[in-house]
């Protein structure tokens, strides 16, 4: 038995991989924290760790159980494979990357902005202008400094109300 890669369809993998668990396969798709505006607040989310890929257990003899209800399977777009050779994973990643894993859950979430991160206001009295994050202040609000008259002035606002700057 053997480790390959399932190529699913866009936002899709945990569908995928639900569904062929649903028809006896093994299936590894390794997740993540992280920080997410979600409806206007700011929640704690499961990631995938690969945008639209899972791993999957096969057999490849003979005896083993047919590819082909793989590919029509919801959520999966194909056996990711090069030429007619489907792509092989060794054991010893898949085992990495559930230890890995299982460190990282007991760890703090990957953080939406980071101290000092450049963002922008989007709403309000400020709304477009630049600002720094400097941390989280509760019930889902966020401090940042922003520049008046020439001096650094901390504002608290709705951390759904902070969007990153990217340079133009």
């Amino acid at each position: 038995m053997h480790w390959y890669v399932v190529h699913s369809k866009p936002r899709q993998e945990q569908r995928a991989s639900d569904n062929l668990k649903q028809q006896g396969f093994e299936c590894y798709l390794p997740m993540f924290a992280t920080e997410k505006i979600r409806h206007g607040t700011l929640t704690v989310t499961q990631e995938p760790l690969f945008a639209r890929y899972l791993f999957i257990h096969l057999d490849a003899s003979q005896s083993g159980k047919s590819w082909t209800p793989i590919r029509s399977t919801l959520g999966v777009c194909r056996l990711v494979s090069f030429g007619a050779e489907p792509a092989k994973v060794e054991p010893a990643l898949i085992e990495t990357l559930r230890s890995h894993e299982a460190t990282r859950q007991r760890a703090q979430p990957r953080r939406l902005f980071q101290s000092g991160d450049p963002v922008q206001i989007k709403t309000g009295a400020f709304a477009g202008l630049p600002a720094i994050y400097q941390m989280s202040s509760g019930e889902g609000r966020a401090m940042v400094l922003i520049e008046l008259l020439h001096k650094p002035c901390k504002l608290v606002v709705m951390g759904s109300n902070v969007a990153m700057a990217y340079a133009a």
